[in-house]
């Protein structure tokens, strides 16, 4: 199958990012490659992109997609590790830096990669398939209390209790067609038909779970802020309110300064504002682009420029 990867947002994130020509930008979820491909376009001899994914067949068609530029460094390798990277490769600095923490077409569509509930396949959903968790296990092995708990906090599913339930009582799970036909009947017939996708949320939360995808990721959007070069440009992102509210909550943080309480008569935190916020308000695919690509309706830009 064919790494299909329609880059979101492509124009905003470009003139969010202001390239410089001579810079070095990180693209920390590369994909396939939509995003990157244009900023080494607009780079010079002396400028470098850094891609890193996870997923080994992103990390392979980049390597295909690319083959024409120089000035490319590709690693396999999740985000949240970008300190080691950043470090192996002796790079102190950066111009702009990418996260971009959707889903790629690619996974969605892929029938053997089991994320969707729209194909009949074995539960996977792993982004890096040299990993041992896999959506099996979490369906199948992890306790009534423990997948009740990942299905309300990551799916903020209102019916995770009584699908959980229904989870175990039928166990084992083994395809995504099995886990949604149990999802539906956990549910009033009526919000079945209702909902657009009554197995999304579910779906999301044990995706969620299995790729760890929230964990660190407050902590690595500020350490890369801290690796911003002055006037240095950092884009996020994001698919649901979950990923948007941690990135709110970074750039909050470091665009404000004194985070002492507002009856402290002086400020005895010591916190100092280190970015501005380039949007206060999250930047939204055009309805063209909607229509277009209707995976971008959900999507959420966030910018910060470094002081």
């Amino acid at each position: 199958m064919e790494f299909v990867h329609k880059p979101i947002m492509l124009k905003e994130i470009l003139s969010g990012l202001d390239i410089n020509p001579d810079g070095i930008y990180l693209d920390c979820t590369i994909g396939g490659a939509g995003h990157s491909k244009e900023i080494l376009k607009l780079l010079s001899d002396k400028g470098l992109l850094i891609g890193l994914d996870k997923d080994q067949d992103a990390i392979n068609v980049c390597k295909d997609r690319l083959k024409d530029y120089k000035n490319v460094i590709l690693v396999k390798s999740d985000f949240k590790n970008i300190e080691k990277v950043l470090n192996d490769l002796n790079v102190t600095s950066l111009d702009g830096i990418l996260i971009d923490l959707g889903v790629s077409s690619y996974q969605l569509d892929n029938k053997e990669r089991g994320f969707s509930f729209r194909f009949d396949s074995k539960l996977d959903m792993r982004m890096d398939q040299s990993q041992k968790l896999s959506a099996y296990e979490v369906v199948n092995t992890y306790s009534l209390q423990h997948l009740t708990r990942i299905i309300k906090e990551f799916g903020e599913e209102e019916y995770a209790s009584s699908i959980a339930k229904n989870i175990v009582k039928n166990r084992p799970v083994k395809t995504t067609k099995e886990l949604a036909f149990i999802i539906e009947k956990s549910m009033p017939t009526k919000v079945v038909f209702k909902r657009n996708g009554a197995h999304k949320k579910t779906f999301q939360a044990i995706r969620i779970e299995v790729n760890k995808e929230l964990e660190l990721l407050f902590e690595t959007i500020n350490y890369l802020i801290t690796k911003l070069k002055s006037g240095g440009k950092m884009a996020v992102l994001s698919f649901h309110s979950l990923e948007d509210r941690i990135v709110k909550n970074a750039f909050k943080i470091n665009s404000t300064g004194c985070l002492c309480p507002s009856k402290t008569p002086i400020c005895i935190c010591g916190h100092k504002k280190i970015v501005n916020l380039v949007n206060k308000k999250p930047i939204i695919a055009s309805e063209e682009e909607q229509k277009q690509n209707p995976r971008s309706t959900s999507a959420k830009l966030r910018i910060v420029e470094k002081i």
